[in-house]
């Protein structure tokens, strides 16, 4: 089984959220290690945010069947991301078959894109 998911966004609507809600919206999307590596820099929080909706598409579901910190973007020793999922998104990624995932991101000052492929049995 092979299962794909891609979004793209605005770097600008990550931007609106961090000036109106500040840390409460860091807090309820981002894990403490996915807002330490952006340091704020939004086009990075937009390819994260872009990854969790792509794993979302990929799983079948959308992210209100899971949390935002379900899924979680981290990075190796070299700056490759890589997928790391929690709680219910282990359970539907399970489910689903779902066992290896490979990861892209992009972005440039205004666009970000996320895209995940999912392989499973």
């Amino acid at each position: 089984m092979l299962a794909v998911g891609v979004d793209i966004i605005e770097v600008e609507r990550i931007s609106r959220g961090l000036d109106r809600h500040g840390s409460r919206f860091l807090d309820r999307i981002f894990t403490e290690q996915e807002q330490a590596y952006c340091a704020g820099r939004a086009n990075r929080l937009a390819a994260r945010f872009a990854v969790k909706e792509a794993v979302g598409k990929a799983l079948g579901i959308g992210i209100g069947d899971i949390g935002w910190k379900d899924i979680e973007v981290v990075n190796d020793g070299r700056g490759r991301p890589e997928l790391v999922l929690h709680a219910e998104a282990i359970a539907y990624a399970e489910e689903k078959g779902i066992y290896q995932w490979s990861v892209s991101i992009s972005h440039t000052d205004t666009l970000a894109i996320g895209m995940v492929v999912a392989l499973g049995q």
